[in-house]
Parts: structure tokens; sequence; C-alpha cells
């Protein structure tokens, strides 16, 4: 069942129905009333609100504030008064009926009056001189700006529409101090409401109202509208970062100014997180002017310099060419003469070929002539056993070639895997070597619990007679830089014997290719001056032995990878790091410890 209509809402329909248009924005405060004398947030509330609605006493607010109220009792005082009404009637009302006119239309239009009831205010208080008359005035633009503020905070999707309004900027555009605050009040009332509101304007709607924030911390010299330009700015900044850069780029000299003009005036907080916004921006603009310049001018210089160096290579280009083309023609020129070369041995073989069919034939007709004819069948079949004798002969030449070929390729494979196995028996052989000489311990056979336990006893007996010396860990790296220096002489010295044993091996190639050449020198009655020069110089020996080692060089390097890994390839480090393997432990003992737990130790 739905509730009854209040009889006192009723009443005043009618009386507004029947009464003058002047009289109508006086008798719309008693809505005020009816509102207040109801709980907030109740149910009864909620539906004298749709109430007003359904009786169109809301639409009718938004009206009435068009009209001009200097003949109207209490003049913009009531107006105020009207425009509190409207924002308490609106806020927390959603109609089910007729929701889609209600928020694209009715609350959008009561944004818009009321602006423009704002500007008629501020501009009729700029004009006036009486302070009792300003006064007056400003309250009612301050009951209307609230009325505003808290119209769009019950409604956030208004928003974006008052930021977007020309009368608000035209309401900031004032160089009064009181009511310049009470929008950029508004500003900030907008900001806090919707954080996510200046992502969604654009730059066309937001940079006048930067300018105009900005222009009031120049020209403006009270602290009041500095704290508030100031507050606004930041708030702006800190909703959209990207517009920082923004601000930075297009007023250049905001930061000196706001640092020597209002320092000090009572807002250092704000202005300080102002500043230093500004000072981050101006950072980052002055290091990507940077980086673009740098970018510049290395493109620049790039750029020029292959220029220059296609310049350079332009007539290298040209006889390239030059030498390609005279190259082609050269090849093409060769492979001609040699098609030509291979059609005529084709025609000698050809024609070869003719003239030894033809000496046959011939040779069997002869033969045709001197046989008998009673030994013809016998001659034919001795024709034909030499026949089949060589095309048997050669059979077997190919066969045997062939089975020749496939037992040298699977010799080759059998000695290649044979050296490739000898080898990586070889590398395992040295890795298990060097990792038993690396191991902490010596692995024993068969070492029960009563000889680990003895052993056990045996070393913490030893330690007790003789205690082990703690290091310290500057007493440690000293040791251990003595250790390092030691390492260096002993690689050093290994190193200078590496080359002596070098200049040895070079003397007895010397003295070896001596002794052959005195061996197969001639006797002194038969010896000539060209033989004494080759006693007497020393180039001849030692360009043989390099003349060997290069031949052998060369052999070794057409040799297959495999046949590389065989036993007369092994380095002299590696027996150099076969030897020292045969160490009796690899383990360091550290002064000072002690295993205490004979089941901790290391033994296997």
């Amino acid at each position: 069942m739905t509730a009854p209509v209040d009889s006192r809402l009723l009443s005043l329909v009618s009386e507004i129905t029947e009464s003058r248009a002047e009289d109508v924005p006086v008798l719309l405060l008693r809505l005020r009333d009816l509102v207040k004398d109801v709980a907030p947030g109740s149910p009864e509330l909620r539906k004298l609100k749709e109430d007003l609605y359904d009786y169109d006493l809301i639409q009718y607010c938004v009206l009435v504030l068009k009209q001009d109220y200097s003949r109207v009792r209490g003049s913009w005082s009531t107006a105020a008064d009207v425009a509190d009404t409207l924002s308490t009637c609106c806020l927390g009302l959603d109609p089910r009926d007729d929701a889609e006119e209600f928020y694209s239309k009715l609350l959008p239009t009561a944004v818009l009056h009321l602006l423009v009831l704002g500007r008629r205010i501020q501009a009729r208080f700029m004009r006036s001189i009486r302070d009792g008359e300003r006064g007056e005035l400003f309250c009612s633009f301050r009951i209307v700006m609230d009325s505003l503020c808290r119209l769009f905070t019950g409604h956030l999707q208004l928003t974006h529409t008052v930021l977007q309004q020309e009368h608000l900027l035209q309401l900031l555009m004032t160089d009064d101090v009181e009511t310049g605050t009470v929008v950029m009040s508004v500003l900030q009332s907008l900001l806090r409401a919707d954080r996510a509101l200046l992502s969604q304007v654009p730059d066309d709607f937001l940079l006048p109202i930067l300018d105009e924030l900005v222009y009031k911390l120049s020209a403006s010299t009270n602290p009041v509208t500095g704290s508030a330009a100031t507050r606004s700015l930041l708030q702006v900044m800190e909703s959209r970062p990207d517009i920082v850069q923004t601000t930075g780029a297009r007023y250049k000299g905001l930061r000196s100014l706001l640092s020597k003009q209002w320092t000090g005036k009572g807002f250092g907080q704000e202005l300080g997180r102002l500043l230093d916004l500004l000072q981050a921006s101006s950072y980052q603009r002055e290091e990507m002017q940077r980086l673009h310049s740098a970018a510049r001018t290395i493109q620049a210089v790039w750029r020029g310099f292959q220029t220059r160096k296609r310049f350079r290579r332009l007539p290298k280009a040209v006889t390239s060419l030059q030498r390609s083309f005279r190259a082609k023609k050269e090849q093409e020129m060769l492979e001609m003469k040699k098609r030509k070369e291979v059609e005529d041995l084709r025609q000698r073989l050809q024609l070869q070929r003719l003239r030894a069919m033809r000496e046959f034939r011939e040779k069997q007709l002869t033969l045709l002539e001197i046989v008998h004819a009673a030994q013809m069948d016998k001659h034919f079949k001795e024709v034909q056993e030499k026949s089949v004798l060589e095309m048997q002969r050669r059979w077997r030449g190919y066969k045997a070639r062939k089975d020749f070929h496939q037992q040298k390729l699977l010799l080759k494979q059998y000695k290649a895997a044979v050296t490739i196995q000898r080898a990586a028996l070889r590398f395992l052989r040295k890795r298990r070597r060097l990792r038993d000489a690396l191991s902490p311990w010596k692995k024993t056979q068969d070492l029960h619990d009563e000889r680990r336990s003895e052993l056990q006893r045996a070393i913490d007996c030893h330690l007790q007679l003789h205690p082990a010396k703690e290091r310290t860990q500057e007493q440690s790296q000293e040791l251990h830089l003595q250790a390092q220096e030691k390492l260096g002489q002993y690689l050093l010295r290994w190193k200078h014997e590496q080359d002596a044993e070098q200049r040895r091996e070079a003397l007895l190639a010397q003295i070896n290719t001596d002794i052959n050449m005195l061996m197969g020198a001639p006797s002194l009655r038969e010896a000539t001056e060209k033989d004494l020069d080759t006693f007497t110089s020393r180039s001849v020996p030692v360009a043989l032995k390099a003349k060997q080692c290069h031949g052998t060089m060369l052999k070794r390097s057409r040799w297959p990878w495999w046949k590389k890994l065989s036993d007369e390839f092994i380095q002299e480090k590696d027996l150099l790091l076969n030897d020292n393997l045969d160490l009796d432990h690899g383990i360091m003992f550290i002064a000072g410890t002690k295993i205490s737990d004979p089941s901790a130790s290391s033994f296997p």
C-alpha cells in the first residue's frame, strides 16, 4: 500500500500554483523546513523527496534560479536559500520512474543555473560599495558555492560537467580575493571528490584553469589568494602527474617566481611540495633536452662520417665495378674456351672411336680372308672366350678395387674409433686422478667404527699436545697473499724453465743437424769452397730444421681431427699436470678447529 502524501506538501503546491512569480521563491523556501522535519536517512525522507520530484517542485526550483531576484523579497539571499534548498532536496534522491531524465537533464541544468547564479552574485558583489550589502552578497555567494559542492559530492557524475563548464572558469577569472578564494575551494572540492577526474578531462578545458591559477600566483600579492592558488595547483599536479611536465614547459619561470614571491607567507608546506614537483619536472626536462641535443649531435656526426666515407669509397667502388666486370668477361671467355675444348675433345674421341671401329672391322675382314672356312667356328669360339676372359678380368679388378676401398674405409673408421677411445680413456683417467688428488681424504677400505674411534682419539691427543694457533682475519689474508706470491714465483720460474728447455731442444736439433752434415761431408781433399760455406754458415742447419718442421706441420694439418687425439699430441702442460697430481692429501687444515663428534668426521 502506497503511503499518503504529506498534507503540507499538497497545500504548498496549491499555494505556488495560485501565487505570482515574485512570491514563488519565498514559498519554495518552505521545502527546506519540510525536509528538516523528517529524520535523516529514513524511508520517510526518501518518500518525501520522491514526492517533491513527482509534483515537479524540484524542477520548479531549478527554473526559479534563472529569474532576477532584485525585485524578490529577500533579494539574493532568497536566491541563495533556494539554491541550498535545491541541493538539499536533490541529495540522496534516486527517482525510480524517470531516472534518465533526472540524471541526464535535470542535474546538469541545476549545475548550470547554480553557476550562472554565482556569476550574478559575484558581479553585484564586485560592484557594491556598501559594507553591509557586500557582506550579505558574499554570504549568499558562499551558500551558492556550498550548494554546488554538496550537489556534485552527492552525485559524482556531475564533477566532469562542472569542470567543463565555461562559467566555472569565468568565476575563477576575477580579481576579487574573497570570491576567488571560494571558487578555488570549489575546484579543490571537485578534485577531492573524484581523483580520476583530471584524467577524463581534455587539455583544452584544463589548461585555461592552469593559466588562471598561475596568473593569480604571479599577479597577486595577497597571501590568501596565494595560499588557495598554491593548494589548487598542487592538487591538480598530484591528481594528474603527467601535467607536471606540461606545467614546467608551459610556465618556465614559475619555480623561481614562487620561491622569490611566496616564501615565508605562511603556507610553506604546500609551497615546498609544489616547488619539489616543479624542480623534478625541470630537471627531467633539462635532462631530456640534453639527451635530445646529444642524440642530434651524434646523428649529425654519424651522417657526416657516412657521407664522407661514401665519397672516399666511390672511386674504389667504380674501380671494383670495372674489375668485376672485366673478371666476369674473362670468366665467360674462359668458360667458352673450355666448352670449345670439351667439344673438340669429344669430336676427336668420337673420331678415334670410329677409326678404331673401322680398323677392327678391316682386321676382321682380313682374318676372314686368311682363315679357312672350316676353321671359322673355332676362330669365333676363341674370340668369344677371349672376350669373356677380358670381361671377367675387368670385373674382378673393379670388384677387388671396390672391396679394397671399403676395407680401407672400415680400417680408417676402426683406427679413428681406437684413437678416440684411447683419448677419452686418457682424459677420464686424468680427471679421475685430479678428483682423487683434490678430494678431502684418501679413500680407505674397510674402515670400521673401532678404527674410526681410534683415529679420532689420536687426533684429539695430537691437538691437546700441539694446540693450533688461531689466526685472525688479517693474518689469514696475509698468509693468502704470501701463498699467491709464491704461486706467481713458481709459475714465472716454470715459464723460464720452459724457455730454457726450448733453447736446449733447439741446440740439440742444431747439433744433430751438424752431426748429420759432418757424417755426410766429403774428405778434405775433395772439399770445395761451396762445402766450406755450407759448414761455416749457421743459416743452413736452421733452414733444414725449419724445412723439416714445416713439412711435418703441413703433413699433420692435413690429418683428420680424430688422428690428432693420439699420444704424440699430448701437451707438455698436461704432462706437467699429471706429474703434479700425485699428492698425499688435498685438504687445508684450519687452525683452531677440532672435530669433536666421530660421526661427523670426513672419513668414509
